[in-house]
């Protein structure tokens, strides 16, 4: 090779050692956004074990509000307009709703997360612990960890210049882990903010497979059944006589057989979680316990069972629906029963404009020399706040932490997916604001 040719190669060479790997990918806002993630890490571990460190179980109102109170002002530096919203009607503690005025022109974005957590104020396991890069904790991954990343961004953002013009509203829930009642009123201002957005983005807990980050693109509904059967009572040598019949007991057993019999399908889990059956048979206020009492020789009159079936659409919640009453309604001699069914959380099905999202992230893995995130099977996630919105916007699940244990003692949170996390949620919203509505 000629000397010319080998310091010109030897001078692209340099150059190409001397930009970053995703240079190529990134705007200089965009790099900035990620300098500022990794700048932050410190402030964002130390936010982080302020709120795990405040009890914040769904039953404690009280410390659902003091999280509220501690990221307020992390939001209104951002230039966010803040509202806690109390909802003593649902019996919870309300919502923390924070609004960013943008320029009006990119899509508006919706970012959802919650302040309560599974473990309350009598749970033994308290307080914030490090291993490493690894911290343990009530609430680390679920859902603390997920406003951590949520505030990461944003910040990363404000410093990099792209916050200004993007239009983003903030819902964090107080009731995401068991929510109040009526659902019309604790879900309303949810919502109405999804019909004011564009796309909506759930900081819940980054989902993982084999070591990969994987993309959730979909999560399922939950529904609870409660199931009533009754029949006549008397002496059990009179059991399957035509006059006496087959007692509460078999009826409600025939049904719960025929629901494992009839009912799989592709996407639906059901379950029973509580049954019993007696002279007499009650549930709690909360449906939670049931006190059954009865004999050996006494035709059971009372039998009573609750538990959920999860579907992946809204047609799919209906077709169930209509194959479990029409299973209950083949009563046994002698025997009647009733179902019921609360609709809780709707499903958000996969739809074009979620993989059409997804697509959108992966651009910003690449881009971040980062793997794509392939998507994850939604029977792998429980239902969510997102999904109240989903009939209305696009959605992505999972841009909160990775971890394990979630809403077990020893729930942990990996503090390095934290960046990580937040990169790809800066970018993707410094984008989707630059994008024409």
């Amino acid at each position: 090779m000629p000397p010319i040719a080998r310091l010109a190669c030897a001078t692209v060479s340099c150059l190409f050692l001397a930009i970053p790997a995703w240079a190529d990918g990134l705007s200089p806002p965009e790099q900035k956004i990620v300098a500022a993630v990794d700048a932050g890490q410190a402030r964002d571990i130390a936010l982080l074990q302020r709120l795990v460190e405040q009890n914040s179980g769904t039953y404690n109102p009280a410390g659902v509000e003091a999280v509220a109170r501690m990221l307020r002002p992390e939001f209104e530096a951002l230039g966010f307009r803040v509202q806690w919203k109390p909802l003593p009607q649902t019996k919870r503690a309300g919502h923390l709703i924070a609004t960013h005025a943008g320029s009006g022109n990119g899509k508006r974005i919706l970012l959802i997360g919650h302040l309560d957590t599974v473990f309350e104020a009598d749970s033994p396991f308290k307080g914030f612990r490090r291993d490493g890069m690894r911290a343990i904790g009530p609430g680390v991954g679920d859902d603390k960890g997920g406003d951590v990343v949520m505030l990461a961004a944003l910040r990363a953002m404000h410093n990099a210049g792209t916050l200004r013009d993007a239009d983003i509203e903030v819902v964090l829930t107080g009731d995401e882990e068991d929510v109040g009642s009526p659902l019309e009123v604790a879900r309303a201002d949810l919502i109405a903010a999804g019909k004011r957005a564009d796309v909506a983005l759930d900081f819940e807990n980054l989902a993982r497979e084999n070591g990969h980050d994987m993309g959730s693109i979909a999560r399922r509904s939950s529904n609870v059944w409660t199931l009533t059967a009754r029949g006549k009572s008397g002496h059990s040598s009179g059991i399957f006589s035509k006059e006496m019949g087959d007692g509460a007991i078999f009826e409600l057993a025939r049904i719960i057989t025929a629901f494992r019999n009839e009912l799989p399908e592709a996407n639906l889990t059901f379950n029973v979680g509580l049954v019993g059956g007696g002279q007499d048979a009650t549930f709690d206020a909360g449906k939670s316990h049931l006190t059954a009492s009865g004999k050996d020789n006494i035709i059971a009159p009372i039998a009573l069972a609750r538990g959920d079936f999860r579907t992946l659409s809204a047609e799919q919640t209906r077709r169930v629906r209509e194959k479990m009453q029409a299973i209950v309604a083949r009563h046994l001699p002698q025997t009647d029963a009733a179902l019921e069914v609360e609709e809780h959380y709707p499903p958000m099905a996969p739809t074009t404009g979620n993989h059409g999202l997804l697509a959108k992230l992966n651009v910003v893995n690449r881009d971040l020399g980062l793997a794509d995130m392939r998507e994850l099977d939604p029977l792998k996630r429980g239902a969510g706040d997102i999904s109240f919105v989903a009939a209305d916007i696009d959605g992505l699940i999972g841009m909160g932490v990775s971890g394990s244990g979630s809403h077990a003692p020893g729930e942990s949170a990996d503090l390095d997916s934290i960046a990580r996390q937040a990169k790809r949620a800066a970018i993707l919203m410094t984008r989707l604001a630059q994008t024409p509505r």
